[in-house]
């Protein structure tokens, strides 16, 4: 492992590329331009100093059944964190010997991060950066450059996000995958809803 590089980084990656090959848009995407992607949505998230923000915090059930640990409402601002999908993942760290990667009540803590990280986002100005951190262009005037959205990298930026504000030892991407699993057995991985999934507006 290089000096200053995460533990886990390259199997984090592996999973960020997975998810946005996973992604609609993304079928028959260059691996190269995915892993490309992934690493530089990784990079932004981990790097990101949200403002603080008051967001009210509301507890629900039925987070396994829709595929959520939590959400983020931006109209009004409101996250929800869903007590059963949260209570189910910390009893699988502790099956899957995780916890030394994600410390007790860390997955509520990334939760609520991944969705402060979502809300950051929203703003014109972060989203701009973002973009152009991707560097995927979608029309090129002479020098000038129009960047456009990649389907998928909000998320790999919050779960990055999530694991430098929470200093957990793994991506929290490897926690929701594991937790899909569980909660959808039968069902292709490609299929499967995200446990973390893109914030509503």
């Amino acid at each position: 492992m290089s000096a200053g590089r995460l533990p886990g980084a390259d199997h984090d990656l592996d999973l960020a590329v997975r998810l946005l090959a996973g992604t609609p848009t993304h079928e028959g995407r260059d691996p190269v331009t995915l892993r490309h992607w992934a690493c530089a949505a990784q990079e932004f998230g981990a790097r990101m100093v949200p403002e603080p923000v008051n967001v009210r915090v509301v507890e629900r059930d039925g987070g396994l059944a829709a595929g959520l640990l939590a959400r983020y409402r931006s109209r009004p601002p409101v996250v929800e964190v869903y007590v059963d999908a949260v209570a189910r993942a910390e009893r699988l760290v502790v099956e899957r010997g995780w916890r030394h990667w994600f410390p007790e009540g860390s997955v509520r803590a990334a939760a609520l991060a991944h969705e402060q990280a979502h809300a950051w986002l929203h703003h014109a100005e972060v989203r701009a950066e973002f973009k152009r951190a991707l560097g995927h262009t979608a029309l090129r005037l002479g020098r000038h450059r129009v960047y456009a959205h990649v389907a998928g990298a909000d998320e790999l930026a919050a779960h990055a996000y999530a694991r430098a504000a929470c200093g957990l030892g793994r991506s929290p991407l490897l926690l929701t995958e594991a937790l899909a699993a569980v909660a959808y057995p039968a069902t292709h991985p490609a299929e499967r809803p995200a446990a973390f999934p893109e914030s509503e507006k």
